[in-house]
């Protein structure tokens, strides 16, 4: 995983009964030229590509 950024989106749902929020976050490998100008916490924009690879069907395209 030499030019893989894993991206995690996390989103709050609300439980249909309770009406607790609770949160729920997903992860998605996006390919990126230079992954070492990203650090933990940054926001990016991904588009979706066709498959790279077994799990990378994404692409950062901004920061």
């Amino acid at each position: 995983m030499q030019k893989t950024v894993v991206v995690s989106v996390t989103t709050y749902k609300r439980h249909s009964k309770y009406k607790k929020q609770y949160m729920v976050s997903k992860k998605f490998y996006a390919h990126s030229e230079d992954p070492s100008k990203f650090n933990i916490g940054d926001e990016v924009t991904i588009t979706e590509t066709k498959p790279m690879s077994k799990l990378k069907r994404w692409l950062v395209t901004s920061v």
